[in-house]
Formats: structure tokens, C-alpha cells, sequence
């Protein structure tokens, strides 16, 4: 069915921040586009108080029929996908004083929060990282605490789960692997850490016996599922400047494994294919983001540092098209839908962009044009929905015509 024209001024609001400088005003000030389609939110609902101002990497997880969902300060909650209704529900903030976790000094007093930084899901658990060095296993069917486990580092990016070990990073440079099944730490492996480094670190991929990350000193590495041996490690990108601010090279974004190749991208300006089995590297280009690199088909989809989009071919890291529209606006990473690839922002809008032409042809508005509704983290596709969550933890579902 062709899409429905439509032209638009979303976006050309007056600006409620009277204090914003002349810059300021051009990037929240949107370029009218015309509109392809009119996407819908189908629900929403309030999950705690979101992340607040913090840097966040917390990210809906869809498994098992249900939306698994947490705000930073400890609301963690199972939600009905069609409805947004919530299953369970389960507040880590205040239950110190009633044997949540008995016997763990680092449980929080009541009302005090929790600085959850990841959530995975799988063998019927839901797993959650803390900023203060907790990793918590709940039934992901009811929500019952299963283990728990005190680890030095704080944890700000969602573990991984392959074959009954569960792949923790830690922002001490640290990165440990638990049995999934009883918390046990199996094994640990440590890595250097620079004086300098973002506020972030590279989320864990485990598949085919190995744990990928990216480190903060500009490598790729993996590590051997079953003992944590290191098996390779490549440098990605190196140090150079005068000072140690010019000399941050953290990759901090989750591996991009496709086809025996991993796709990687360093904060200072380098993206790279590299072979899985060797680490040896197939191409480089010079991109620099702290956003993770996306796929569909042949394309490679990056958000880099100044919020401009780019599609390149993944076989040889050839530019097919940029999108600077959106350059200032904080995006998320792109996330594929279709024939689109979606971004959000830090103003709470969504825009759908053409993944074959680079041609912005939707635009949402989740929130209210207020830095309190930014959309933080990528949206998630879930069958024909796109679920995403704003800073001050606002969940929706939004369905596009089709």
C-alpha cells in the first residue's frame, strides 16, 4: 500500500528554555520534513523515576512474552507487550531491611537507589548490574530473587548469557564470568585501565565459546567462555595527543558480530571489521562514536559523536549516505526497522529515517520538547512495535502503517 504524503512542522515550537544560547536554539529548532506516515503510540506507562540526568545504558529486554523493563534507582518490572500492563514487579530500593537479600552489605537502605547500569534475560532469569557492584539473578517468570553477587567495579552495561555462564564487564577493567545458574564466580580476567576514560564501557558479547568487549585502552578482545583465558586481542584504536583528555580511545560499544566478522568503534575516530577467528583486521575507517554500530542486510548503520548518521557497505566500509539533519541532538544508536532505520533524541523525539537514502520520512514526539523526556537509548524492535523509554522513565509502544 504506498505511503501516505503528508507534510509537517513538528518540531518548530517555541522554545520553553529562555536561557539557551544561539547554538542551542538551532539544534532543538527541527527542519520540516514530508511525511511519509504518522506513527502512533499505542501505550505508555510511568516506570519509576527513569535515569534522571545520569548516563544510562539501560535498555528494555523482550524475552519469554513479557517486556522486562527498570528504571536506575531499583524499579524493575515484567510488562504485557500488547498492553504495557504490569505482570510483576519488583522495587530493589527498599528491601534491606526486609531480607531481600539477607546477609549482602551492599543492599540499599529504603528509598535509596539501586544505580542499576544493565539488565539481561535468559534460562528463565532476568540478571541486573549495579553501579555499586551487585549482580542480582530473579525469576523471570515471578520475579523472585534466585542469587546474588558483590563484585569490585561498577557494572554500566548489560551482561551476556551463553552457555550457562553469564559475562559481566566492570568499569575497573575487570571482567568476570558467574554460573548462571547458582551466582559461583567461575573466573576473572583483568585488563589495563588508562587514567582517563568515558563513563561507560563496552557490554559483553558471548557466542561460539568466546566473550567479546571493547576496552577502554582501544581494543578489541576475546576472551575463552569457559575459563576466561585470553584467546586475542587486537588494537583498534591508539593513544596520541599531549594530553590524557586527546588520548581516550575507550571503545565502549557492544561488538557487532555478523558472518565470522566483528564490527567495532572506538570514541577517538575508528571503526573496524575485524576477522573473529584471528583478529585480524579487514578494513578501517575513520568514524568516531560512542554508540553502537547497527546492521541490516549489507549496511552499517553509525551514529557518531556529533549525532550525524551514516550507512556504510559492511564488506568493504564504503559511505553510501549521511544524514546531518539531527547533528547536536544527542541520538541514540539506529536501530533497523524494515525499510528504516530509527533514532531518538535528546528532546523525546523518535524520527525514522530511510535506510536506503538516508532521507528523514517520519518524526514522533514522545515527550514534551523537555531534556526531562530525552530519549537515552535506542528503541527496541519488537515483532511490528518499537518500544523506547525517556529519561524520566516514561515506557511506549508505537506502531508505524504498514
Amino acid at each position: 500500500m504506498a505511503a501516505v504524503m503528508s507534510f509537517t512542522l513538528s518540531g518548530c515550537t517555541t522554545i520553553s528554555n529562555w536561557f539557551a544560547d544561539d547554538e542551542e536554539l538551532e539544534i532543538r529548532i527541527l527542519k520540516p520534513i514530508e511525511a511519509q506516515f504518522s506513527p502512533k503510540v499505542e501505550w505508555d506507562t510511568d516506570i519509576g523515576d527513569g535515569v534522571d540526568y545520569y548516563f544510562s545504558r539501560l535498555r528494555p529486554v523482550y524475552a519469554y512474552d513479557k517486556l522486562f523493563v527498570a528504571d536506575r534507582h531499583g524499579d524493575i518490572r515484567a510488562l504485557e507487550l500488547e498492553s504495557g500492563d504490569t505482570i510483576w514487579k519488583r522495587d530493589l530500593a527498599i528491601f534491606r531491611d526486609t531480607g531481600f537479600f539477607s546477609g549482602v552489605s551492599k543492599i540499599w537502605s529504603s528509598g535509596e537507589s539501586a544505580k542499576i547500569g544493565g539488565i539481561a534475560v535468559g534460562d528463565n532469569k532476568m540478571f541486573v548490574g549495579t553501579e555499586d557492584g551487585l549482580v542480582l539473578a530473579l525469576n523471570a517468570e515471578t520475579g523472585e530473587p534466585l542469587w546474588n553477587a558483590s563484585i569490585p567495579g561498577e557494572v554500566l552495561a548489560p551482561p551476556a548469557l551463553e552457555e550457562g555462564i553469564l559475562v559481566v564487564n566492570t568499569g575497573a577493567g575487570v571482567l568476570f564470568g558467574f554460573n548462571a545458574q547458582t551466582g559461583e564466580e567461575l573466573w576473572r580476567h583483568e585488563s589495563d585501565t588508562p587514567p582517563l576514560t568515558l563513563r561507560g564501557i563496552s557490554a559483553p558479547v558471548a557466542a561460539n565459546g568466546g566473550a567479546l568487549i571493547g576496552t577502554s585502552t582501544g581494543k578489541l578482545q576475546v576472551n575463552i567462555l569457559e575459563s576466561g583465558v585470553l584467546a586475542w586481542e587486537t588494537q583498534i584504536a591508539t593513544p596520541s595527543g599531549a594530553t590524557e583528555l586527546e588520548r581516550i580511545v575507550d571503545i565502549d560499544t557492544t561488538p557487532l558480530m555478523y558472518g565470522g566478522i566483528v564490527y567495532t568503534i572506538s570514541y577517538n575516530g575508528t571503526l573496524a571489521a575485524v576477522e573473529l577467528r584471528s583478529g585480524r583486521i579487514i578494513w578501517k575507517r575513520e568514524y568516531g562514536a560512542y554508540r553502537n554500530v547497527t546492521l541490516q542486510g549489507n549496511e552499517l548503520f553509525v551514529v557518531d559523536n556529533n549525532s550525524n548518521v551514516y550507512a556504510l557497505d559492511r564488506r568493504n566500509g564504503v559511505e553510501l549516505w549521511s544524514q546531518s539533519a539531527l547533528k547536536g541532538r544527542s541520538l541514540t544508536s539506529a536501530e533497523p526497522v524494515g525499510e528504516h532505520v530509527v533514532v531518538g533524541d535528546n528532546w523525546g523525539y523518535l524520527h525514522w529515517i530511510n535506510a536506503e537514502s538516508g532521507k528523514i520520512v517520519a518524526r514522533l514526539e514522545v515527550g514534551d520538547d523537555d531534556e526531562d523526556e530525552a530519549i537515552f537509548t535506542a528503541p527496541l524492535k519488537v515483532g511490528e512495535r518499537l518500544i523506547t523509554v525517556t529519561r524520566d522513565g516514561v515506557v511506549a509502544s508505537i506502531k508505524t502503517p504498514q
